[in-house]
């Protein structure tokens, strides 16, 4: 199977609900795939891997376990839903970050009869300290260091019919994002070792595919996706580098690094990955504030994703359901106002 299959399919490719022996048989394959395919001429290849993979599968199983369950989200609930007061400015924010999230309106135009789809919905957040104004019990005490937190740049990329097949796409682009450290490790090593330019190309392709393709884990923390001309450019490019791959040479202690480096990162994922479950209570303006606090106050609870290794990065997310509904239609060009204009 070649790495754009890997893509084509991988929603299928992680089990959140157990570790069989099955799910860790395909998650080997595809770390080979989607590395070095010529990894697999050396020596008990497979059976070298497939603890340090199952090592990750665990992980990412655990940590997909911890999430909490998806929340519904809509600019109606704005009002009454304290955790959306505190991620969106206004009500209106809610319909224009799902209108922007092409994989979305996929989903629900290849589902026609389906009336809800689950998503990620991934946050920058900010937590800033200053002076202000507190209020303990019937007191109010000046020049108190204070905590406010904001939430920006909401992105919807990773999409799907329902949470549990959500759980599956945030386990496979987890698992990919650990496969892109180690290529991103092997690259390093092999310039540093032999400094094989062609090679060192050849890696970036691949590297650059895991981290673009979409929905990958990019779309959680990163960019927006790219475009077709992009990823159809990308496609191509990693065809001629699975083709370069098969007829390159190489000794076979520079595949056995590129093993050890795998093994490496697949046996320590804690490393590059930490998800932890995040409770904070803010007050109306997004300051934190303590129990004994007499301001009006809710607990708001969201996941805050940590991605270590050679792109530190930190998000906040949330699982969240969506109505057909809720979907704003798509924005069609006023020929009238454009004319106007001229």
């Amino acid at each position: 199977m070649g790495i754009l299959d890997w893509f084509k399919n991988r929603p299928a490719q992680f089990d959140p609900d157990g570790v069989s022996e099955g799910t860790v048989q395909r998650a080997t394959d595809k770390a080979i795939a989607l590395t070095n395919p010529r990894l697999q001429v050396l020596p008990d290849c497979h059976s070298r891997l497939m603890p340090a993979v199952r090592r990750t599968v665990i992980f990412l199983t655990d940590v997909l376990r911890e999430l909490p369950p998806a929340r519904p989200i809509s600019a109606a609930a704005w009002s009454s839903d304290a955790a959306l007061r505190a991620f969106f400015v206004a009500p209106s924010d809610i319909p224009a970050m799902l209108g922007r999230s092409e994989n979305l309106r996929t989903v629900f135009a290849k589902f026609p009869d389906l009336d809800e789809a689950c998503l990620v919905l991934g946050m920058a957040i900010s937590e800033q300290r200053s002076l202000g104004i507190a209020l303990q019990g019937a007191i109010v005490q000046r020049d108190v260091v204070q905590t406010s937190v904001s939430f920006s740049d909401h992105r919807a990329h990773l999409c799907s019919r329902d949470e549990s097949r959500l759980h599956r796409l945030v386990g496979a682009q987890a698992y990919e994002f650990l496969l892109a450290e180690a290529l991103s490790e092997i690259g390093e090593d092999r310039v540093e070792r032999q400094g094989l330019e062609a090679n060192r190309a050849l890696i970036g392709a691949r590297l650059r595919l895991l981290r673009q393709q979409g929905p990958g884990l990019g779309s959680m923390f990163d960019a927006a996706l790219p475009g077709k001309s992009e990823q159809a450019t990308l496609e191509a490019e990693l065809v001629e580098n699975e083709r370069l791959l098969a007829a390159i040479g190489g000794g076979e202690s520079a595949l056995e690094a590129e093993l050890d480096c795998l093994i490496e990162v697949l046996d320590n994922p804690q490393r590059y990955l930490h998800i932890e479950q995040r409770e904070l209570r803010l007050n109306t303006m997004n300051v934190v504030v303590g129990a004994d606090d007499g301001s009006p106050a809710a607990d708001v609870r969201f996941s805050l994703a940590e991605l270590a290794g050679s792109r530190p990065r930190k998000r906040a997310f949330v699982l969240v359901s969506v109505a057909r509904s809720e979907l704003p239609a798509l924005q069609g060009i006023d020929f009238d106002r454009v004319a106007r204009c001229l």
